[in-house]
């Protein structure tokens, strides 16, 4: 649905509820699109694993040498 700025404010808890419902909810002014209301998808239903990678790398003493010269250009150019 699409909606005028005016109507947009007036009935905002409306339109975000459209928008969770997963309706397309188009804000426009002057009858031209503007932006459009979407629900977010939440990230909070993946746990993380914590140390999954534990025991499967390794640092090594060279790790924490100086670069060279020709190290440090690769990363500049």
């Amino acid at each position: 649905m699409e909606y005028n700025i005016h109507d947009a404010k007036s009935n905002l808890s409306k339109l975000i509820v459209q928008a969770i419902e997963g309706k397309e909810v188009v804000i426009s002014k002057a009858g031209k699109p503007l932006v459009k209301l979407v629900r977010i998808v939440s990230d909070q239903k993946k746990k993380r694993k914590i140390g999954i990678y534990q025991g499967e790398t390794k640092i090594t003493k060279d790790f924490f040498e100086p670069l060279s010269k020709e190290e440090i250009s690769g990363f500049i150019s």
